[in-house]
């Protein structure tokens, strides 16, 4: 049978993710993978997740293993709204919806709002699984310029955001960049949404991964009415779990609930249950200093690495948080061209290319910093280096 002729158009579009092809390289243990986007599997709280398990089957087996509503786990998401709960926002639980991982709420997202041609607005460059989630609905994007402190608010006009279904923004050490968005443009965006009244997708797995100080307050702190908050278990617990949340507006949350279930029914009864009984005594304020700290010192051993090796014309950021950081090569040169090259040294990293929707920088590169060991990106970075200052 020649299945192909059967796929539908949007099947055809459907491209595999770089990040996972690289990956299929990187799972050769000598390879020096600067490319997963992946927590640090050290800070994974394995005895608290054990016992935390052993509890809930403890207390109520059937129930956690049953089918369970579709919105979620009534104690998980009133601790969610609990802590989300702040600056303007009062957050009720009616407006959370639990999912399986926040590549979920991005397909919700998609699939509650975009039509074919429908105008997105991104950032430049933007995150690669929102970019595949979205892609599948064939919207029209709109790339908004970015830089050092974030998204350019100043670049989203009236034309720009005319019948925009909404604007997909990550304000907090951005996949795949690193930075953060500075107060000042954080309210200059609050200002141009609501002069331009749209919509806010506010992507924000990052945001409790500070090293020195908490970033500026969220965007749905400052305008609740107008923001999806995605907000991800996966790089304060574990990935594994696949389990994150939505908060938005009850109208909207509730056309989330009718199309998750007709997506997968609910989330894993048993994670959810897991979860809350890890975290509603107060764990993450203990767990989650101890991954900045991890983090932090990963972070400063690239960039030592980086000024040592790195040849003249090459630049960098210096990420105040998160797990990535932005490499920027001289004009002309090919991010994946050399990809190539240095894989046969048994070094990777992801191209920028895939992180933008229109126009891609073929010179920039990400560096994920977070799952490598000191003395290995000391090395990695050599070589990255010598393989550069030879171009």
């Amino acid at each position: 049978m020649q299945c192909e002729k059967l796929f539908s158009t949007r099947a055809h579009q459907l491209k595999s993710s770089a990040i996972r092809e690289i990956l299929k390289v990187t799972a050769n243990p000598d390879v020096i993978s600067f490319a997963g986007g992946l927590p640090a599997p050290e800070s994974f709280p394995v005895a608290q997740m054990k016992a935390a398990f052993d509890a809930v089957l403890s207390k109520e087996p059937q129930a956690a293993l049953q089918y369970s509503t579709t919105d979620g786990y009534a104690p998980l998401r009133e601790w969610v709204a609990k802590r989300m709960s702040s600056g303007g926002a009062n957050i009720v639980p009616e407006q959370v919806i639990i999912v399986s991982g926040s590549q979920q709420a991005l397909d919700l997202i998609a699939k509650v709002f975009i039509d074919t041609g429908d105008k997105v607005l991104v950032e430049t460059p933007t995150y690669l699984g929102a970019l595949q989630a979205f892609s599948m609905f064939q919207p029209n994007y709109v790339s908004i310029d970015s830089d050092e402190n974030g998204l350019n608010a100043d670049a989203i006009t009236a034309d720009v955001a005319k019948d925009a279904k909404f604007l997909y923004a990550l304000p907090n050490f951005q996949n795949p960049t690193g930075r953060m968005m500075s107060e000042e443009r954080r309210a200059k965006l609050v200002e141009k949404v609501r002069e331009h009244d749209l919509l806010v997708v506010e992507d924000d797995p990052y945001g409790e991964l500070w090293y020195e100080s908490a970033p500026p307050a969220s965007l749905l702190s400052r305008m609740p009415e107008r923001v999806i908050h995605m907000g991800s278990f996966s790089k304060v617990l574990a990935p594994g779990l696949r389990l994150g949340y939505l908060i938005a507006p009850i109208e909207i949350t509730q056309k989330f609930e009718q199309t998750k279930q007709a997506t997968d029914l609910h989330t894993s009864t048993i994670a959810q249950r897991v979860v809350y009984e890890v975290v509603k005594d107060g764990f993450l304020e203990e767990h989650i200093p101890l991954i900045r700290e991890r983090y932090k010192n990963q972070a400063h051993t690239m960039l030592d690495a980086l000024s040592h090796h790195m040849p003249s014309g090459v630049k960098w950021n210096q990420p105040a948080g998160g797990m990535f950081l932005w490499l920027t090569l001289p004009e002309g040169l090919d991010s994946e061209r050399i990809l190539a090259q240095v894989i046969k040294q048994n070094v990777a990293y992801v191209p920028g290319t895939p992180f933008y929707a229109n126009n891609p920088q073929h010179n920039t590169l990400r560096l994920a910093f977070v799952t490598v060991p000191a003395e290995k990106i000391q090395a990695g970075i050599k070589i990255l280096g010598q393989a550069f200052a030879k171009l």
